[in-house]
C-alpha cells in the first residue's frame, strides 16, 4: 500500500493486496453487525454516490477503481470529498469485487456513517405521505419502498419491529439513491403507536379485515401508510389498532400483491386523493 497526505489532513492511499487491513474494514460493512459497531454503510456505483452528493451527503471515506474510465461527475465528488476532509482509497478491480461483493462491480464506492433513525426526530407535518413496513425481511422490498417513498414525496419510510437492515448494501442499492433523500426511522410497534397518537396522523393498513376499497378510502394527512411482512402480513392487533383499512382488487389467480408494490399502489392513490382535496 502507498500512502500520501493531502492538503486539510486527509489520505490518499493506494491498496494492491487482498490482505490490507482496509479491505477487511471494507468488507466487513457487508455484515450487520459490523456495520452497527462501526455505525458506517457502503454505498456503490457512481449514479448512487452522486444522488448522495445532490443531496448534500458526502462519503467519508471514497473508493476507486485504479484504471477507471474518466467521468466528469466522478471527478466533481473526488473534488468535494477532498474539500471536506474525506479520504481517497484507490485499489485494483479485482479488490473492490471482494469489498462489494459484486463480480462487476461499479468503479466507485463510498463509506458514509449511518444516519439517525430515531423516531422521535421526525417531522410528521414535512409531507401528506409517509411508508410504514412491519417486519419487512427482503432488503430489497425495503430499498424499493424507500425509492417510492422518493417518488411520491414521502416523508420517509418508518420500519416497525424486526425489518431487515435498510443499510445493508443490498437495501442501499435496490434504493436507487433513495436511501439518501428519505427519512428512516426504526421503532418497536409500541413505541410507533405512542409516537404516532402523540399528534395529527391517519394510520392506514392494506389488509383483509372489513377493508375499504383503496380507491374509495377516505385518506388524510398526514397519511401513514403501512405494509406489512412479505409472508404472513401485518398482526391482527395492528390492523385493529388503524383509522382505516384498504384493500386492492386482485382480479387473477394471485391472492396478494408483492409488499413493495401494495405500498407503491397505495401511496399514489393516496396522493391522489390528497391532491383532490
Amino acid at each position: 500500500m502507498t500512502e500520501s497526505t493531502l492538503p486539510g489532513g486527509h489520505h490518499r492511499r493506494t491498496i494492491t493486496g487482498f490482505s490490507n487491513p482496509l479491505v477487511k474494514f471494507l468488507r466487513s460493512l457487508r455484515d450487520k453487525k459490523h456495520r452497527k459497531r462501526e455505525k458506517r454503510f457502503l454505498a456503490e456505483g457512481l449514479r448512487l454516490l452522486t444522488d448522495a452528493r445532490e443531496s448534500g451527503i458526502l462519503p467519508e471515506m471514497l473508493v476507486m477503481a485504479i484504471g477507471r474510465d474518466p467521468h466528469p461527475l466522478l471527478d466533481a465528488l473526488e473534488s468535494e470529498v477532498v474539500a471536506s476532509g474525506g479520504d481517497i482509497v484507490e485499489m485494483d478491480v479485482e479488490i473492490l469485487a471482494k469489498v462489494t461483493g459484486k463480480d462487476n462491480p461499479q468503479a466507485v464506492a463510498g463509506v458514509f456513517t449511518e444516519f439517525d433513525t430515531r423516531l422521535i426526530d421526525l417531522d410528521r407535518d414535512a409531507s401528506p405521505i409517509w411508508l410504514v413496513a412491519q417486519a419487512l425481511r427482503d432488503p430489497g422490498n425495503l430499498g424499493t419502498m424507500l425509492r417510492t417513498g422518493d417518488a411520491v414525496g414521502a416523508g420517509g419510510l418508518i420500519l416497525l419491529d424486526d425489518c431487515a437492515d435498510p443499510f445493508s448494501v443490498e437495501a442501499v442499492r435496490a434504493s436507487m439513491g433513495a436511501i439518501f433523500t428519505q427519512k428512516i426511522a426504526i421503532a418497536r410497534w409500541d413505541e410507533f403507536q405512542d409516537w404516532l397518537r402523540g399528534g395529527d396522523g391517519q394510520l392506514v393498513a392494506a389488509s383483509l379485515r372489513d377493508p375499504t376499497d383503496y380507491r374509495q378510502a377516505a385518506y388524510a394527512a398526514p397519511c401513514f401508510l403501512m405494509v406489512g411482512n412479505e409472508s404472513q402480513g401485518l398482526p391482527a392487533s395492528y390492523e385493529t389498532a388503524c383509522d382505516l383499512r384498504v384493500t386492492i382488487p386482485m382480479l387473477g389467480r394471485a391472492d396478494s400483491l408483492n409488499a413493495a408494490v401494495a405500498g407503491a399502489v397505495l401511496a399514489y392513490e393516496a396522493l391522489a386523493h390528497l391532491r383532490q382535496g
